[in-house]
């Protein structure tokens, strides 16, 4: 194999990461981003709030969330003109005004994440059953070994933070999120992120219902009462907390509607309606049971004793207790967004030592999830995208590979900019079509 000689050229301009373009149309044509971060803290002099806001939303863009990133881009003329970016802060000034802005710049974010979706029109796939999926959950951030502010003993067994996070539909649009500290219990201030999301939400799900999912966490009276307040659907997974499973094992003999699944392995599936009492007024609450009693393990090895799991859904659904159960377990696939979060845009470890400036960091990174997923879909799930085996979405990770991390050369010309793409790029196709739609006419891509 030949040697290669290297060598760094003075004059032309080129870019590893082409795709921030697509980024800063969507900011541009979906946001007024600018304007309301000015409206909210005005400022006097000294480098833009938008320029700011854009930069760190130009690292998460790209998987990074360190402040000390921002330092390779001071004089990176593409990132510049790509996000919008007048001038391009140095790290301490980075760093300085997300902690001045942290609290009055969190609202503006999370008021224009929504915004972003509902002017993009992005697609809102619905369930079998007609409704829109809104699953919420918290998740732990390992930030042990560390003393920033708020980092406590999550469930989970390490230190760090427990934020809670609110996806919508198939597509798993981030419509909410709370930073909390690590010892928070999931319930507590769980009705009011709740009643904050739901409006969100519905301006997104159209005539849709909303079908809230939520795990055995949230297993709390408030919690069904809220909903059924709210008028919303809802599967919640049963606590049984120190509950005696021997009744239950009892009625699912009565019932007699056992099936065997397998051999020594008997499953039971029935509902039960409860009459519970909140606030002076009377609730009735269904609650999908299932059974389970394994006589012979999955190896084959008899039991002496049969082996009973116990486990239950209140449910405001009106459908077969299979269906239900169905209905909960696609549930899980919010798992995947969290991890999304914490590896793909590098937030396992927050960059602040402060909570509210982690807090708003929490809040621009479900704006740059969302920008991603949009691009994702657009890009990459039709013909001209990149090869790829099929799925419904990418991973946000994928999305970074193969649109944002786009080798290009940025021509001037006149008063003209052009990216020059490689003869072979192989998301050329589909960079071009999103492009075009996000900032129709306005930047030469060739």
């Amino acid at each position: 194999m030949k040697r290669f000689k290297l060598e760094q050229s003075e004059q032309e301009i080129y870019t590893a990461t082409s795709g921030l373009a697509l980024a800063g149309a969507c900011l541009d044509r979906y946001v007024n981003l600018d304007k309301e971060l000015k409206k909210a803290q005005p400022l006097r002099h000294g480098i833009s709030h938008a320029d700011i806001a854009r930069s760190y939303l130009g690292l998460l863009l790209q998987g990074k969330s360190d402040f000390e990133a921002i330092a390779q881009f001071r004089e990176n003329r593409f990132f510049m003109e790509a996000l919008g970016i007048a001038h391009v802060p140095s790290i301490a000034r980075m760093r300085q005004r997300l902690d001045e802005g942290a609290e009055s710049w969190l609202s503006v974010i999370e008021c224009c994440t929504v915004d972003f979706l509902v002017n993009a029109e992005v697609p809102v796939t619905c369930l079998v059953t007609g409704h829109v999926a809104l699953d919420m959950d918290v998740f732990p951030m390992d930030n042990s070994s560390t003393k920033k502010a708020g980092v406590s003993r999550t469930y989970k067994g390490h230190d760090g933070f427990a934020p809670i996070g609110a996806y919508l539909g198939e597509e798993g649009w981030c419509v909410g999120m709370e930073f909390r500290e690590g010892k928070q219990h999931s319930q507590k201030g769980f009705i009011s992120f709740l009643t904050r999301v739901l409006p969100q939400a519905r301006r997104l799900s159209a005539s849709h219902r909303l079908l809230v999912r939520l795990d055995s966490g949230h297993d709390a009276l408030e919690t069904r009462v809220a909903l059924v307040n709210e008028d919303t659907d809802y599967i919640l997974k049963w606590n049984p907390r120190t509950a005696d499973m021997t009744p239950w094992l009892a009625m699912a003999e009565e019932e007699e509607c056992w099936v065997e699944t397998r051999p020594g392995k008997f499953v039971s599936r029935f509902s039960v309606i409860e009459e519970q009492s909140y606030e002076g007024q009377s609730y009735q609450f269904r609650r999908v049971m299932q059974v389970t009693e394994r006589r012979i393990d999955r190896h084959g090895q008899g039991l002496l004793v049969p082996d009973v799991e116990v486990e239950g859904w209140w449910t405001s659904l009106d459908l077969v207790e299979e269906d239900v159960i169905a209905l909960y377990k696609a549930h899980g696939t919010s798992e995947q967004f969290h991890s999304e979060f914490k590896t793909d845009l590098d937030l396992e470890r927050l960059p602040s030592g402060k909570f509210a400036t982690n807090a708003l960091v929490m809040g621009m990174a479900a704006f740059a999830y969302n920008i991603l997923r949009w691009i994702g879909l657009l890009g990459l799930m039709g013909k001209d995208g990149p090869v790829r085996h099929p799925a419904k979405r990418r991973r946000l990770k994928t999305v970074i590979q193969e649109m944002i991390y786009l080798a290009a050369r940025l021509v001037r010309s006149g008063r003209r900019l052009r990216l020059r793409f490689g003869l072979n790029c192989p998301a050329f196709d589909a960079f071009e079509r999103v492009y075009e739609r996000f900032a129709p006419g306005k930047l030469l891509v060739g």
